[in-house]
């Protein structure tokens, strides 16, 4: 199971002191860059930069309270601890949004790396129960319904190479929101000069918006939010396979049960994936915050703040509940209860239909047209559906299969070894050389 290392430090990210600490930061980057120019008092800029101020956010909300006005409220708060000097440098040429786009650029980042280690491990569950059930044997479905003999295995195969792609696209996200400005009002860099909103960024970790208005353009954070919703609905995919196979009638695999717990307040019996449900709503959510932020990114003009109050609810919120879901899911599967006796029952539960495009095919191997030999064991088949025999017996009494077959041809088709042959290989393409990495 996937420890729970990223709950409080995630949401730690987008608490209003940490905020307000990389707001200081920036203000501090900035006025650094603006003293080795030579542009503001070096005298004054010492000042600040020796100082220490306390983010007291209990201050700072009195103040907005009066300005109605955050970052006006922080600048009171801080200039209130510093000496005359030092508060005439303090966001010299800066306009609200170089502060709050670059400061939220970092927290942002911050998220990512958090969640990109959580993603590691988790991928890590998925090649753990990979390899371990590289050999059970189950039914495979489409349309719901019964297709052919598959490794259970191969599941857990295909989700992990799902899981890194999605690694790698938080690594593209990442150098996408890889970005700050320093560019002014307009974002015609009037105040602060392009080279001089590059050494301040890059001292920060960050590179400039290319061309930016007032604020850092809303594309990156549309896709910063939709790679997260797509994580989402990965999640949300394992989630509904497991649901299905927790059914009942099927019964293959089921969620963890602890000791204690609870599935119904009036019926004992009832052991329920409530684990995975959970999981397929929260995915709900996150796409409908994928759908807000591509509201974000038309802005009048050069800026308005329509997309403040969006993005003070979707950025914490759908970090903290992908990240939630990566735990849940990780726990889920890391413990999750297996029936490989009851997947071996439901593979022989259709009477041989799973095997029928092996009949078909040995059938054509002795010549006989692929459209006649398709006939024959569809019709087999559907007799089989009606419950009149396995379709072994039911193929064999088809008025059409010409006698001079003989049936020791077809009657082999009817194993699940033949579907596993070339499971090494799908393995070594997806874990690499030996299929174990």
């Amino acid at each position: 199971m996937i420890d729970r290392y990223t709950r409080k430090e995630m949401s730690a990210l987008f608490e209003p002191e940490h905020r307000l600490k990389l707001w200081l930061d920036v203000e501090k980057a900035a006025t650094r860059a603006l003293m080795e120019k030579g542009a503001i008092d070096p005298a004054a800029a010492r000042i600040f930069l020796d100082s220490a101020p306390v983010i007291n956010t209990r201050r700072m909300a009195e103040i907005e309270e009066e300005t109605r006005h955050d970052v006006i409220a922080f600048l009171t708060m801080i200039s209130e601890q510093l000496p005359p000097p030092a508060r005439a440098i303090l966001h010299f040429g800066m306009t609200s949004q170089d502060l709050v786009d670059t400061a939220q650029s970092l927290f942002l980042l911050e998220a990512i790396d958090l969640l990109s280690r959580g993603l590691d491990r988790f991928s890590g569950i998925l090649r753990t129960q990979a390899l371990k059930h590289r050999n059970t044997l189950t039914v495979g479905r489409s349309h719901g319904v019964h297709g052919e003999p598959i490794v259970f295995g191969v599941k857990f195969l295909a989700w992990f190479a799902e899981f890194r792609r999605h690694e790698e696209r938080l690594r593209h996200v990442r150098e996408t929101m890889r970005v700050g400005k320093m560019s002014g009002a307009m974002g015609t860099a009037v105040h602060i000069d392009p080279a001089t909103e590059e050494v301040i960024l890059f001292s920060l970790g960050l590179k400039p918006e290319e061309m930016a208005t007032q604020v850092v353009s809303r594309d990156r954070h549309a896709e910063l939010v939709s790679t997260l919703a797509l994580i989402g609905a990965s999640f949300e995919k394992i989630a509904v396979e497991i649901r299905h196979l927790q059914r009942t009638e099927v019964r293959e695999v089921e969620e963890p049960f602890s000791p204690g717990q609870k599935g119904s307040s009036a019926m004992p019996h009832k052991r329920n994936p409530v684990g995975a449900e959970n999981v397929s709503g929260l995915s709900r959510l996150l796409r409908s915050y994928a759908q807000a932020a591509f509201e974000n990114v038309a802005l009048w003009h050069e800026r308005d703040i329509s997309h403040s109050s969006v993005e003070r609810v979707i950025l914490p919120d759908a970090f903290i509940l992908l990240d939630y879901m990566m735990d849940r899911m990780g726990g889920i599967l890391a413990d999750l209860v297996v029936y490989p006796d009851q997947m071996k029952k439901n593979l022989d539960l259709t009477g041989g239909l799973v095997y029928s495009q092996s009949v078909l095919l040995a059938l054509v191997r002795t010549g006989i047209p692929r459209e006649t030999a398709y006939r024959i064991v569809q019709d087999a088949a559907m007799q089989t559906w009606k419950g009149e025999g396995h379709l072994k017996e039911t193929l064999g009494r088809h008025p059409d299969l010409p006698h001079s077959v003989d049936s020791r041809l077809w009657e082999s088709a009817f194993s699940p070894e033949p579907f596993m042959k070339n499971i090494d290989a799908l393995y070594q393409r997806v874990l690499g050389t030996d299929g174990s990495a």
